[in-house]
């Protein structure tokens, strides 16, 4: 399998700030013009409703479709504005859009919007790759297929940061600090970043939130014609997904929240429960390994497997391996994201096994490859805008985990206590957002959508990025919330591999009846 592909087009990129460095309705489905133009009259605790009037002319735009180049596909751009707290001021920010109308037959129900993940994923990559052409031929078929880039998203007025030879620098910084000097390096890292972005996109940084672009979702519901938001998000998918639910219950169509997060968890709690994650997908391929003939890591219990890859990272931590690119010899941290891009999807298991033997003999291609996938950087050394509008939403969304270096070291027992192998490392990368620029504008807490239409939230048992835990709290909080679990590997479920997860999801999306609250496949 093309793992590129895989980790681009599948819902499988980030979902808790600072982690390597760095989803039966009520009322109508809505038909074609029927759009309601009124704005929001509901309003987070910190984010007051915006002025209904001066919000008029976004919800009454018109969309002007081109083609996109892509056969099937058409582009078009929104306008959003900057500032949701004074959207008369004049300053607009472009969204951009992209749809595939239904193929039919059978009655269109609507537009389906789709979100990849992130924060930070293209969802106009995410639909010309996969959804748009891969979804179930009858969910194609009746509704028209559309996504977008949240605002700071690579075609919607994107974050920018570093240069690729920068994010180069960047991606090999020691991640697991072993003295003072280390430290010191790890921390100007996170500086140089930080006033990367405040650099070059200054302007937008305040204005990325999840908020923000919930808001952006609610204005393309309403240029596209639709009463209702009907919409699949995948892993921070699920958190824009829900936070649209609670602004606009009363908006709610179908909405599918798969490999859901639990936004009650600060920052802190959000890494070191996904730092828990990785360590239970690195056990199930642990387990697999030990079984298989070309395991680089040896038979035993995976404790053995484990203590085995710790060792690997620490021999290249000391004495980097060539990688085919010699500006980048393969450290400790590109070979860490390496392994930790794998885990995401169990199919890309044979490939993690080839490329650690590989390393162990003094190749380290295979994981850099893996480590390029993850970071989107292309052969030419260029890189998408993933990272920066990763950190750049996470930052704004909640209040850092760590405040400095001497926090971290207050957290590594509990990080290496959720995982040995991964802990120190991720525990590290969590101290990113304190030293941004931007005061964050968000906090932890509960999101009910009290009112909502039944919305059906996914969790998988052995998601690595998105534990299950956090899906039995995002439908437990919601008011409407119906939980639809996967008893399987990898990240996200729908359209994976399970029948039984895609007849449920399918009929909900087609007929609006949800699963069974505490349904299991």
């Amino acid at each position: 399998m093309d793992t590129s592909r895989l980790l681009r087009t599948t819902g499988t990129v980030i979902a808790a700030a600072g982690l390597l460095l760095s989803g039966c309705t009520s009322g109508g489905l809505g038909e074609p013009g029927a759009a309601a133009v009124s704005p929001p009259q509901s309003g987070t605790a910190s984010t007051p409703p915006p002025d209904a009037a001066a919000l008029r002319p976004y919800y009454t735009q018109k969309l002007t479709w081109r083609d996109c180049g892509v056969p099937g596909f058409q582009c078009s751009t929104m306008k959003a504005p900057l500032d949701y707290a004074n959207p008369g001021s004049g300053q607009d920010v472009e969204i951009a859009v992209s749809r595939r109308t239904a193929t039919g037959p059978g009655k269109r129900l609507g537009s389906l919007v789709v979100n990849p993940g992130g924060p930070g994923g293209s969802g106009i990559g995410y639909l010309q790759a996969y959804a748009g052409i891969g979804y179930p031929a009858a969910v194609r078929a009746r509704y028209d297929m559309v996504s977008f880039d949240p605002r700071g998203v690579e075609r919607s007025s994107p974050v920018e940061c570093l240069s690729g030879p920068e994010m180069d620098a960047y991606t090999q910084v020691d991640q697991t600090p072993d003295d003072a000097a280390e430290r010191a390096e790890l921390v100007a890292a996170f500086k140089k970043f930080a006033a990367g972005c405040e650099a070059k996109s200054g302007r937008v940084l305040p204005h990325i939130s999840t908020v923000d672009a919930a808001r952006d979702m609610d204005l393309l519901r309403g240029v596209l014609g639709d009463q209702k938001l009907h919409y699949v998000g995948a892993s921070y998918g699920t958190l824009l997904g829900a936070t649209y639910a609670d602004l606009f219950p009363n908006r709610v169509g179908r909405l599918v929240l798969d490999g859901a997060m639990d936004p009650t968890r600060p920052a802190l709690e959000l890494n070191r429960d996904q730092t828990e994650g990785f360590e239970t997908a690195f056990t199930s391929f642990a387990k697999d390994c030990a079984k298989q003939p070309d395991c680089p890591l040896g038979k035993g219990d995976p404790d053995a497997v484990a203590a085995r890859l710790k060792e690997f990272f620490r021999k290249v931590d000391a004495q980097p391996v060539a990688s085919g690119d010699p500006d980048r010899p393969l450290g400790e941290a590109l070979a860490t994201t390496g392994v930790i891009a794998a885990l995401y999807d169990q199919t890309a298991w044979p490939q993690l096994r080839e490329a650690l033997s590989s390393a162990m003999n003094g190749d380290g291609s295979g994981l850099l490859s893996l480590a390029d996938s993850y970071y989107e950087r292309e052969a030419d050394g260029r890189y998408a805008n993933l990272m920066f509008a990763n950190a750049a939403v996470n930052c704004l969304d909640q209040p850092a985990a760590f405040s400095g270096p001497e926090a971290v070291d207050s957290a590594l027992p509990s990080f290496e206590k959720a995982s040995p192998v991964f802990g120190a490392g991720l525990a590290w990368a969590a101290l990113n957002c304190g030293y941004w620029p931007v005061k964050a504008t968000g906090t932890a807490r509960a999101l009910t959508a009290k009112g909502a239409a039944p919305i059906v939230v996914v969790g998988t048992t052995r998601d690595p990025a998105t534990p299950y835990k956090w899906a039995q709290g995002l439908a437990g909080q919601l008011d409407s919330g119906t939980l639809l679990t996967y008893d399987g590997d990898g990240h996200t479920a729908y359209g994976r591999g399970s029948d039984c997860i895609d007849s449920a999801i399918n009929r909900y999306l087609l007929e609006g009846k949800a699963p069974q609250d505490g349904k299991k496949c």
